[in-house]
This record gives structure tokens, sequence and C-alpha cells, in this order.
């Protein structure tokens, strides 16, 4: 009951947080105190947790510094020119009648190539909303296509800092873990694609004289959605000239994304990765876009900000600061999974999630806890956290094991978070694209992914079941007999003594 209310009360601190739109730090350093607190009067040392959980804190120190990497080079990509470069040529291609699947397809490629679901809608998805809404698109399924194409590559980027999370904590390999991924987002992929091109295709049917009950009815629908968005977001015509006013889009400041791609399909080590591709950006910077030295230095801590307030909205972020937050977030997640073994306060709770993982398979008792673990923790590296350390007695300590917990957290945790409506997961990139909260609806890779998991899941089991059956039946000798345990033989039967005993 104590543990029970212990989180509980984390929880409310948790959506205070979030209600009020203040930084959730602070609530996470009073779940410390009050973890700390649980373990007290369950007569636990102060010294025993402090040192567990200062271990845990040592121990993502890995991690940490790979995000101070990312936080410099996503300013140096947006410094350079690289992103803007990209964003400049791949909006070309966009039309009325393409502009939804091709906003989940660009979003998609430049989540891949910069990490960050954040980052991601605040460039490419800006400019897609901004853009297919000058070209009367739904916003509903405008939204749902970019926030669905932001954590394509939130999920499988090599820069990922939810991936880098979920290696960290199950000790595999990431590139093992991406080509895996790749494997199991295949299907819900190309699923999504077909979902997006039927809606622009129902979008020109109906646009290009449609009638009746249903065109009115889907008309007055995408109206009603239009008009819940904020028209802050001015809709922006000529891509190519504004960057082009702010930075000198040689095809030298695609080199930085370039060296990403050709050394995570060379598998060099993710920190030497982004250390390469952050040397080519200052060369860039400083050889391109003629930035000075103190400019540059200034940008790697506080990020980039442009001058032309119109870039500035589109481009401005990055640095060593901006990833203060997650870093914070991970340490102090970090000290709870410590405070945590210390006190055994989830022991029964897990211990209910094995129970589950007996019955359904670990994919999917992890899909049920990780959806939980999202709807409390209201962001996504901590439901990551929480979901692994809830799910760890699901699997093994060898490499295999280890391996299928990682691409169950990546189709799971990394995917639902931004399905709560109330987590800064979805809420942040619908707020900076101004959609409408109905577009959770319309992000079917997010749900397509673990929903194909749970399926695949299920069938495995049931024909391998199947299979243990039809192999019994045709070899009996090689089945288990049925042997009542000697306890519960003896309740029922009685004790007989030998004889001589």
């Amino acid at each position: 009951m104590l543990e029970a209310g212990t989180m509980l009360l984390f929880c409310a601190v948790l959506f205070a947080s979030v209600a009020l739109g203040w930084s959730i730090i602070p609530a996470l350093f009073v779940g410390v105190l009050l973890f700390m607190g649980y373990g007290l009067v369950r007569r636990c040392s102060l010294r025993a947790m402090a040192s567990r959980a200062a271990g845990s804190v040592r121990s993502a120190g890995t991690v940490v510094v790979a995000f101070v990497l990312i936080g410099v080079l996503t300013s140096l990509w947006r410094a350079s020119g690289t992103i803007a470069f990209i964003v400049a040529h791949s909006t070309a291609v966009i039309h009325a009648a393409t502009v939804i699947p091709l906003s989940f397809l660009l979003c998609s490629a430049m989540s891949v190539l910069v990490g960050s679901s954040f980052a991601s809608a605040a460039t490419m998805g800006t400019i897609c909303m901004s853009l297919g809404l000058s070209m009367q698109a739904n916003p509903v399924m405008l939204g749902g296509a970019i926030l669905a194409g932001v954590y394509v590559g939130d999920r499988c980027s090599p820069v990922s800092t939810s991936a880098l999370l979920v290696k960290q904590l199950t000790h595999t390999n990431l590139f093992n873990t991406i080509a895996r991924m790749l494997r199991t987002g295949a299907v819900p992929f190309v699923l999504s694609c077909v979902v997006y091109v039927a809606a622009a295709v129902v979008e020109w049917l109906c646009a290009s004289g449609g009638s009746g009950f249903g065109a009115a009815s889907a008309a007055a629908t995408a109206g009603s959605a239009r008009a819940a968005v904020s028209t802050n977001a001015s809709s922006i015509t000529d891509i190519g000239g504004l960057f082009s006013s702010a930075f000198d889009l040689h095809w030298l400041t695609l080199v930085p994304a370039l060296l990403v791609i050709v050394l995570a399909l060379l598998r060099v080590d993710v920190r030497l990765l982004m250390l390469a591709s952050i040397a080519a950006s200052v060369a860039v910077c400083v050889g391109v876009q003629h930035m000075e030295w103190a400019e540059l230095l200034r940008l790697l801590i506080f990020g980039y900000h442009a001058q032309n307030p119109q870039v500035a909205a589109l481009l401005d972020g990055g640095g060593i600061l901006s990833m203060l937050t997650v870093m914070a977030t991970v340490c102090i997640s970090s000290a709870y999974a410590g405070i945590f073994a210390e006190t055994r306060m989830l022991a029964r709770l897990q211990q209910v999630i094995e129970m589950l993982g007996h019955r359904i398979g670990a994919c999917g008792a992890t899909m049920i806890t990780a959806t939980c673990a999202a709807a409390l923790a209201c962001n996504q590296t901590l439901t990551i956290m929480l979901t692994h350390q809830l799910c760890g007695g699901l699997y093994g300590d060898d490499e295999s094991e280890r391996s299928a917990q990682a691409i169950d957290l990546e189709d799971s945790a990394v995917v639902i978070a931004p399905l709560i409506p109330w987590s800064i997961a979805g809420a942040v990139p619908l707020a900076t694209i101004n959609a409408p909260t109905l577009s959770l609806a319309a992000a079917t890779f997010l749900y397509l992914l673990p929903l194909s998991r749970m399926l695949a899941s299920a069938v495995r089991r049931r024909s391998g079941f199947r299979t243990r059956h039809r192999s019994q039946n045709q070899n009996p000798g090689l089945a288990i007999p049925h042997r009542p345990k000697p306890m519960l033989h003896m309740f029922a039967h009685g004790f007989h003594p030998k004889s001589g005993d």
C-alpha cells in the first residue's frame, strides 16, 4: 500500500508540472526525495540508497557524453547551412496532391539525419505544415503524418538520444539494434505510406468536385480542424530564397550529413561518427559561411540564433545547453534505478509483470508496461527507463536476450510515449507545428508498429504451441508425463510410508 501511495504522489507531482508548463526537473528531484523517504520508512540505510543511486548515475556517464556531442552537432548543422540545404531542396518536390505522404517521408528522412523528433518538427515539420495548409491539406492528417515522420528517425537514427539511451541500458550493439529496427519497422512504415497516399487521393477527389453527404462531411471536418490551427505560422512559399539570404547553400554544406550516413553504414562508433561530422561542420562554418571563431564557440554552448526572424523561427536551437534537460532527466532517472534496487520498491509490480509475460509473452508485457509508464511519466526518456526497470525480469542476461529487450523497448516505449495526449513527447512537436491534438489519431506509424509487434508475437507463440502439441502427439514417448508434485499428491491421497520407513 505504501508503494502505491508513494508512486501516486510522484505521478501527481509530474502531472502538475506538465499541466502548469513547468520544467520536469524539479518534479524529478521531488521523486528522489519521495523514494528515499519510502526507503527510510522501510528501514533502508540512507548511505546504501545514496551509494546505489550514485553508482547508477555514474553508469549513465557514457550516454551523457553522447548527448553533449549531439547538442554540439545539431547546433553546427544549423549554423553551417546543412539543415537549410536539405530542407530547401527537399521541399521543392512538395505539391498539393502529394503533400501529406511527402511530409511523412521528408520528416522521416530529416529525423534519421538529425536523430531528434523536436528538431525535425521545428525545421522540416514546420515548413511541411505551413506549405500543406497553404495548399488546403487536412491539418489533422498532415499533423499526424509529420508527427509519425519525426519519430521514425528518433527511433532508429545512429545519433538519436533514445536509441543511445536504449543501447546504454541494455548493453547492446547500436548498429545491430538499428538493423533489427529496420526489419520490424518496414511493414508499419509501408502501411503508413499507403494510408497517407489514400488520404491524399481522398482529399484530391473531394477538392476536384466530390459531392454528397460524405464529401460535405469531410469538408466540414477539415474546415473545423483548420479553424483550430493557430495562424501564427505564416505560409512559406519560397524556402530556397529565404535560406539563400542567410546561408551560402553550396553543396559542401551537405558533407556533414553525408559523413553521418557513410560512417553509420561502416558501423563506426557513434561518438567517432559525431566527432567526424562536427569537424566537417566546423570547416563548413568557417570556410563556406565565413563565421568568426568567437561566434562559433558561442553557438556550441548556447545554440544557433539567426538574425533573420523567419529563419530564426525555423532553425534556432541546438547547443550543449539545449541538452541539459534530457541529460538531467537521464541522470535523475538513473538514480531512481539505484534507489528502487536498494529498497525493492517495485518488486511486487515486477512480479506481476513477469506473470503477465508468462501469459502473453515478453513483447506483449513490455508493450502494456510501456503504455502505462508513458501515461504516468509524461515524457519519453523516463518512459524508456521505467519500462526497462520494470520489465528486466522478462529477459535473460545473455546477448540475445538483451538484444530482444532492446528491440522491444524501441518498438514500445519510444513510439508509444508521443501517443499519450498529455505527454510532452507528442504535445511539443504538435505545438511546434501548430497542429491539432486530434493529429495523434493520424500518426499511423506510431501505433501500427507496436500493434504489428504484438500480433507477430502472438502468432509465434500460437504456432510454437501447436508445434509442441503436434510433436507430443506424434511422439508420445517424448511427451512429459503428468506427475503431481509430491506435496500436492500427499494432500490429495494421504501419506503412505513405504515398508521399512
